[in-house]
């Protein structure tokens, strides 16, 4: 996870500058196939798949589409935020897919989901919202 978090910085970092996000996001896509392709094939071969055409295309719909979908928009917004408000932005990622994997699919919410989802956001919250001065300016 570190290794994935560390990615994405970087790759956020380097596509800051994107003029197109989109273009940008499906070359990306494009050179990352090749490697997708090869480790579906390596699979494939330690035994047979259990897949069917319909979850083949739902895999390749949630994976791709919606993933580049989500990049492009993440280039959009990004030359917005300064870059400490980014990088800590990103954290909010895994708590915006809890949110949806419980709206969209009922998955349940426990306290033991929620809890850390609450100190992700409340981290996020006191590292991006401007701090108000707890003394006087004369320091007494």
């Amino acid at each position: 996870m570190a290794a994935a978090g560390l990615a994405w910085g970087v790759y956020s970092l380097v596509g800051r500058g994107a003029r197109d996000p989109l273009c940008a996001t499906a070359a990306n896509f494009v050179l990352a196939a090749p490697a997708g392709l090869a480790v579906a094939a390596l699979w494939a071969l330690q035994g047979p798949l259990h897949a069917d055409a319909l979850g083949l295309a739902l895999a390749v719909l949630s994976g791709a589409v919606t993933s580049g979908l989500g990049y492009a928009l993440w280039y959009r917004v990004l030359p917005r935020l300064v870059p400490s408000v980014a990088g800590v932005a990103q954290l909010t990622v895994p708590v915006i897919a809890l949110l949806g994997g419980a709206a969209l699919l009922g998955e349940g919410l426990s306290l033991a989901i929620l809890a850390p989802a609450a100190v992700v956001l409340g981290g996020v919250a006191l590292s991006v919202l401007p701090r108000q001065k707890v003394m006087g300016s004369s320091g007494s």
